[in-house]
């Protein structure tokens, strides 16, 4: 048997030599940074960036290079590189990455520490208009990225089109959405970043022979491959490379109110007002195109307040402030000819334009149209000063739509001279708007985090700040179905604020409770946004009494959370690990995305079948115990079973040894304090060692950690079947005065009462809960805490 397998591999190896046949090295060179080979079809650059992401570029016979890149910002390495020539095999090695370069038949290959990643297939090949990138992949390799799609975890046996566009009333499947990423990741955990932003094609394998294929109309032939030994150290790799999403603006992480849309200031300020009289927290009120026009057609580029329908602004927006509400606006990119400024923009010049120089002008949905020509000055010039007046009036936060561009003939002429065509800028023009706002904040406004709700995106997107959405789904149960594998992909191609409109958008179907599933999914997501077009109310002020009530509670849910989601968000800006986490971060399927993990320690399986009473899920192996959140009930790591379901929330679960910071809820973020903190420790004697964290900032300084504005609790967990200790250690920065701190700490799973409790070796007096097995302890509160809390069983 054996025998057979080495002659198959033989066979399998041949196979792809002879398809470089027509490919051959001529020679090769190593300058300070890069190696440089030659071959009789043009020439390879390969770079290190670190001992994990090495970058390769192809510059066909006849092109120049081009250097520039839109997703890259980490620039290469001082990386210690030794170059082997064996002969036929040249052998390019860094601490971590091997390239491996056979001469004859030509074929360039990767490892990681020893382990073959992936390898080039035919290479660089042209065929017709198209241009390609071809590689081998393992026969069970599995195959993640592409963007935003709806097709299932494993993406491969499918061909993506890479050209960003909006699918409307999408349901559990959608191959083409608003976030098409040039990226492939494995479950051999490499990643293959595609480093060119213009239309094409990614093709995984869907003629099933083994081949990965990325096509484009032309460009950059250049990728990076992104490895590690964890997942996690994947995400940091890809990140460090592509940037970091910084810490948004902690009301980010509070409830919206938002619809399609509020027609006035009266009716704006009533729907504030209404959250607090229903006591349902509420951090910011989102307003819709009717804010710069009475119809949804003909007014689009207005960019200004109707000041019929809103007469007073800045009065409106400073009383929601009052009370803790922030406003965000839409802006689009689209400027109608019939709009009240389509005369300005074209005097500055503002607009992409036609062949023959003139303002680009077509027909779409809204009306006649021009486009903000973000790839000149002037359209940048123009947009940010829009953008900078209304933050002036009390703007808070930033919503674009339709970004992809929605609308975007291929005719179009992008920048100063025209010199950029429509499908050369396509996938990147969400990006760029994302850059232009993050960028003028720095310039205008660099203590402020700003926030930037975007539909369309690249790769690199996150370090902008950009808070993508996935789109106009469905409101279905197919519609929910889809989103977990959507925000799960998206956080492992770097954009981890993925997130959906809560209920669904599209359409107008009344199902509580399809509404309230999707609601109580939301509280584990990264950002909790109901939003639908107005016939049937995403806000739940306005739902029937028992729907309001469970949506109360989930929101309420979300406030207490604020804590831990703040801390998972931090780690995220430091780290690159996205907040929602597939389960085979932990060596759980990889082809799971109905149960995944909430930051580190929650495990969440959302109901997305109507009348659902049983629900199947995925334990990871990861840890042996997992806590039912709700009841503490405990289940075996490393199975799947089939749970019961109830209406009042979704199959949660907590790890064992999971320290929790939790908070009081708050109307609003405003009034968010860490000055009591309710500390949950899941006791179990398997978790031996645990930790976890409490990140406190104020909120909305820009770079707080940075500065040194930051206070960091370190808490960790040490248990055996003979009892625990938790010990809590404060980091203080340099700029911060630090809060004194009061926690009440709650064990779990506590069978006996304690022999002893004690706080830095004195006894403590403590609460024991027989009947719900908890431990109950309050320590003073105290800046700066440092202590260790002892527990004898």
């Amino acid at each position: 048997m054996k025998l057979i397998q080495l002659a198959v591999l033989a066979l399998c190896s041949q196979a792809a030599f002879a398809q470089n046949a027509d490919r051959h090295f001529i020679s090769a060179a190593r300058s300070a940074n890069a190696l440089e080979i030659s071959t009789n079809d043009g020439k390879y650059i390969i770079k290190p960036y670190s001992a994990a992401v090495v970058e390769t570029t192809f510059i066909p016979a006849g092109e120049r290079a081009d250097p520039s890149s839109h997703a890259v910002v980490l620039a290469p390495g001082a990386v210690a590189t030794t170059l082997r020539d064996e002969g036929g095999v040249l052998e390019y090695v860094t601490p971590g990455l091997t390239v491996r370069v056979e001469k004859n038949p030509f074929r360039i290959s990767y490892a990681y520490k020893g382990q073959p990643l992936v390898a080039e297939k035919r290479g660089y090949r042209r065929e017709g208009k198209m241009e390609a990138l071809e590689f081998a992949l393992d026969g069970d390799e599995a195959l993640y990225g592409a963007g935003a799609r709806a097709v299932g975890m494993n993406r491969r046996g499918n061909r993506f089109q890479l050209y960003n566009r909006a699918h409307y009333g999408y349901e559990a499947r959608s191959s083409l959405l608003n976030f098409t990423i040039p990226m492939a990741l494995s479950s051999k955990k490499y990643a293959i970043h595609f480093d060119n932003p213009q239309i094409g094609y990614l093709d995984f394998d869907s003629k099933k022979d083994g081949t990965l294929s990325y096509e484009t109309i032309s460009g950059r032939k250049t990728y990076q491959v992104i490895a590690g030994e964890q997942w996690e150290d994947v995400m940091a790799n890809y990140t460090s490379l592509t940037g970091r999403q910084p810490l948004p603006p902690r009301w980010t992480f509070g409830n919206f109110a938002s619809r399609f849309g509020y027609h006035t200031e009266a009716e704006t300020r009533a729907i504030a007002d209404k959250f607090i009289a229903e006591k349902i927290p509420l951090d910011a009120v989102v307003l819709d195109l009717y804010w710069f026009g009475k119809t949804v057609k003909g007014t689009m580029g207005n960019l200004a307040w109707d000041k019929e329908s809103f007469p007073n602004p800045k009065g409106m927006m400073a009383d929601l402030a009052a009370k803790g509400v922030k406003t965000v606006i839409i802006t689009e990119p689209f400027v109608l000819t019939t709009s009240s400024r389509w005369q300005e923009a074209v005097d500055r010049k503002a607009l992409a334009t036609d062949a023959t120089g003139a303002p680009g002008r077509y027909d779409f949905y809204f009306g006649n149209t021009g486009l903000i020509d973000l790839y000149r000055a002037e359209g940048r010039d123009w947009f940010w000063n829009i953008y900078k007046d209304l933050k002036g009036q009390g703007v808070a936060g930033w919503w674009g739509d339709l970004g992809e561009p929605e609308v975007h003939p291929s005719s179009l002429r992008h920048g100063s001279k025209g010199e950029l065509g429509a499908d050369e800028v396509h996938n990147i023009y969400g990006h760029d708007w994302a850059r232009l706002i993050a960028e003028g904040y720095q310039k205008e406004f660099p203590n402020e985090r700003p926030f930037i709700l975007m539909r369309a995106g690249y790769s690199g997107s996150q370090r902008f700040g950009m808070i993508p959405w996935s789109g106009d789904v469905q409101r279905s149960w197919g519609g929910l179905k889809s989103q977990m594998e959507i925000a799960l992909q998206m956080g492992m191609q770097g954009l981890a604020y993925m997130h959906s409109d809560l209920g669904g958008f599209a359409s107008p179907m009344l199902d509580d409770e399809l509404y309230v599933r999707w609601l109580q999914y939301g509280v584990f997501q990264p950002v909790f946004r109901p939003h639908a077009q107005e016939e049937v109310p995403s806000e739940p002020v306005f739902r029937a009494d028992r729907t309001k009530s469970l949506a109360r509670e989930a929101i309420r849910l979300r406030y207490a959370m604020l804590p831990y989601n703040y801390s998972a968000a931090f780690d995220n800006s430091q780290t690159g690990l996205p907040l929602m986490r597939p389960i085979m971060f932990e060596g759980g399927d990889n082809g799971v995305a109905s149960t995944y993990l909430w930051g580190r320690d929650f495990l969440v399986a959302p109901v997305t079948e109507p009348g659902a009473q049983r629900k199947e899920v995925n334990f990871p192996a990861s840890s042996k115990v997992w806590f039912d959140f709700y009841s503490d009930a405990a289940h075996k790591g490393g199975i799947n079973e089939v749970v019961q379901v109830v209406p009042e929330h979704i199959p949660v679960f907590v790890r064992a040894g999971a320290l929790l910071p939790m908070a009081k809820v708050v109307q609003t973020t405003r009034d968010y304090s860490t000055k009591q903190v309710d500390l949950h420790y899941y006791y179990d004697a398997s978790a031996a060692h645990s930790s976890g964290k409490l990140y406190e900032d104020d909120g909305a300084t820009a770079n707080a950690f940075e500065q040194g504005k930051y206070e960091l609790a370190r808490f960790s967990g040490a248990a055996s079947a003979s009892g625990f200790e938790i010990g809590i250690e404060t980091e203080v920065g340099k700029a911060w005065q630090p809060v004194a701190r009061a926690y009440t700490v709650k064990v779990h799973n506590v069978a006996s009462r304690p022999r002893s409790v004690k706080l830095d070796g004195k006894a403590l007096q403590a609460r024991w809960d027989a009947r719900n097995r908890t431990l109950e302890l309050a320590l003073p509160a105290r800046a700066a805490l440092r202590a260790k809390l002892s527990v004898a069983l």
